[in-house]
């Protein structure tokens, strides 16, 4: 499953980066850069990728909710804006969050176990999840944020510098800032850094094919498997998620899922049950899904954190569904953050948190029956 990367050497990509910071080089995004003349010196602009003109304004179809902007108006994410006639973004080069992670933190468990992640975000995001652990930079604007000045090109230098071997978009919700994600992830493969999507999954079918040539893992939230939840629980539809992922697996990007357990909301093991029946029926059979513990926070502090039975009874009921790899999250300790060979059994990768504490895998195959162990390893 693992891609060809087209690498150049770094005197190159230095001397590209070189260009792109005098602006002589024009990415395959869309329009020139312009910083802001607000208040916020850290808060910048650059012409938006997937906009359209319609008789009621512009719209911006980079997601589902393709909101149409008159003059001076804010999209729902906070982050696309109309200045003169031209959609901007307002995210780009100016995260409020930058760490290196652990990728098991992501979560992703068959991608490059034990590597680090230079991760970054800026703020806003196209749903509002009443359970959002992030609330304070993804339910408000890059001009409420303290930032810092990262172009491009900037954050590939610091991955490097840190020995990191991917970039990870993550935290708010990068689909928001699509364009500073797409631009960076373009001079990432140039580099030869791999790079990382943590996201809800809410985008449309065209912008998403065009992230997935310089995207090469993502975890998408699979928030419930009922519409109705959904738009009261994140103000979105579920249709537009399964689409994408549909969209990561078939254009070769590796793929794992994550389904947040909220007592009340989506712990429903009938509705999990249909979840995993349509995952498999659809082809995802050996991708991973991690079931995570919810702890109460923003809008739903009044419920209790997630029981760890409720979340063994949906590790239960997606294997006798037929997936391979069941994992639980936010759960110290427990064993079912492992990964096991689902043919015989044998502990392949033992974890004590995001530490890699053993790793029985031969190359990608189990070390005891040599069964091809879905993944992207090496």
């Amino acid at each position: 499953m693992e891609r060809r990367e087209n690498k150049i050497s770094k005197r190159k990509f230095i001397r590209q980066c070189a260009a792109l910071s005098a602006g002589m080089l024009c990415l395959p995004g869309h329009g020139l850069l312009v910083e802001s003349s607000g208040e916020n010196q850290n808060t910048f602009r650059r012409e938006a990728m997937f906009q359209e003109k319609t008789a009621r304004g512009i719209m911006c179809r980079i997601c589902p909710n393709e909101c149409v902007l008159k003059e001076g108006e804010l999209s729902q994410c906070r982050n696309r804006k109309v200045i003169r006639s031209v959609l901007y973004t307002l995210a780009y080069g100016n995260p409020c969050s930058v760490n290196v992670d652990p990728i098991e933190k992501k979560p992703l468990y068959h991608f490059l176990p034990g590597t680090r992640a230079f991760s970054i975000a800026t703020a806003g995001c196209n749903l509002a999840c009443l359970n959002c652990q992030n609330w304070a930079i993804s339910q408000t604007g890059p001009d409420k944020t303290r930032n810092i000045n990262l172009m491009p090109d900037k954050v590939v230098s610091e991955c490097l510098a840190k020995n990191c071997s991917s970039i990870a978009y993550t935290y708010s919700e990068p689909v928001t800032f699509y364009e500073y994600a797409f631009d960076t992830a373009f001079l990432a493969k140039l580099a030869g850094i791999r790079n990382v999507f943590k996201s809800n999954g809410y985008i449309n079918p065209e912008p998403l094919r065009k992230l997935c040539t310089v995207i090469d893992a993502a975890n998408i939230d699979l928030k419930s498997f009922n519409d109705s939840t959904y738009l009261r629980l994140s103000g979105g539809k579920l249709q537009p998620v399964l689409d994408s992922l549909r969209i990561f697996r078939d254009m070769g990007v590796w793929l794992e899922i994550t389904n947040l357990i909220i007592p009340g909301w989506t712990d429903d093991m009938d509705e999990i049950k249909k979840m995993c029946n349509w995952l498999v029926k659809n082809g995802f059979s050996n991708t991973p899904i991690h079931f995570s513990r919810f702890y109460p926070t923003y809008k739903l502090e009044q419920l209790p954190p997630t029981p760890v039975e409720v979340l063994n009874t949906a590790v239960k009921t997606a294997r006798d569904e037929g997936l391979q790899y069941v994992y639980t999250g936010n759960v110290p300790g427990n064993e079912l953050s492992n990964t096991k060979c689902p043919e015989c059994g044998t502990e392949l990768i033992v974890r004590q948190g995001y530490r890699i504490v053993a790793n029985n895998l031969a190359g990608s195959k189990c070390s005891k029956c040599g069964k091809v162990i879905d993944g992207i390893w090496g």
